[in-house]
This record gives C-alpha cells, sequence and structure tokens, in this order.
C-alpha cells in the first residue's frame, strides 16, 4: 500500500465526489419520504417471493442515518449503515478539502492487495445478506 499526500488544493477530485453524492443523498433521507411519496417504491422481490434482496432496507437505512438514529439503522442493515456512515465522512471531509484546502491522502494497492479487498467485500456482503435473511424470515433466531 502507498499513500501519498498532495499539497493542499481545492480541486475536485473522487472524494469529493463521493462526499457530494452523500450529501445530496443524505439531505433527500432527512427531508422527503421517498417511500411514502412515490407509489411503485419498495422492495419487488420481497414483494413477490417474501425474501428480502441485497439492497433490502437501504432506504430505512439512509433515512434513520439522516435522522441520527444509527442503531435503528444498524438493525435494519449493518453494511448499509456503514456505507451511509462512509458517506457522511465523506461529506466532512469533501468540506474540508473544499473550503480549507486540506489534503486529502491518495492510497494506492498493490493487484495483490485489490484481489484481498474484492474478497472481503464479497464475504461481509454475504455475511450482511445473510443477517438481513435471518432478520425478516426467522427472527425468533435473534431473541
Amino acid at each position: 500500500m502507498k499513500v501519498t499526500l498532495p499539497t493542499p488544493n481545492r480541486t475536485l477530485g473522487f472524494t469529493d465526489a463521493l462526499g457530494l453524492v452523500g450529501l445530496l443523498g443524505l439531505l433527500v433521507a432527512r427531508y422527503i419520504p421517498v417511500a411514502r411519496i412515490i407509489p411503485f417504491w419498495g422492495c419487488a422481490l420481497r414483494e413477490t417471493t417474501g425474501w428480502p434482496c441485497l439492497g433490502c432496507g437501504l432506504t430505512r437505512v439512509a433515512d434513520r442515518v439522516a435522522h441520527l438514529n444509527i442503531a435503528g439503522a444498524w438493525d435494519v442493515n449493518p453494511l448499509g449503515t456503514v456505507a451511509a456512515l462512509f458517506f457522511a465522512l465523506m461529506v466532512v471531509v469533501t468540506v474540508l478539502h473544499l473550503v480549507f484546502a486540506m489534503p486529502v491522502p491518495q492510497v494506492e494497492l498493490s493487484p495483490r492487495e485489490w484481489h484481498r479487498v474484492r474478497i472481503a467485500a464479497a464475504i461481509l456482503v454475504a455475511i450482511n445478506y445473510a443477517w438481513v435473511i435471518v432478520k425478516t424470515k426467522f427472527p425468533y433466531l435473534l431473541t
């Protein structure tokens, strides 16, 4: 892994894009009740089969994180909560970068490290999906 710290700048980059998307998403989740105003909003897989999809609960996670209910968000979808908190962190980093010219560290991973990251991500998604399935289909197992 190689970490470099560029000179202070206010140039838009990938981190800033994540921060702006995170800001927009959290503001929408905070102030617009998307699930109530869009009639077809919901999980089609869950509505037809009763089984949750990989992304089930992400709207509720965004809403709860935007309202600072982290425990409630974690209960719905743990990995989604981590992602929402990551986007919130990117909002803070973007503000610091664009307003105060804070340098954003650049991380470069080797192909072997990227391979390990992909494997870890796949394992985390599988564990999270198992949690969502147990939580929605077999909640009595968690008591």
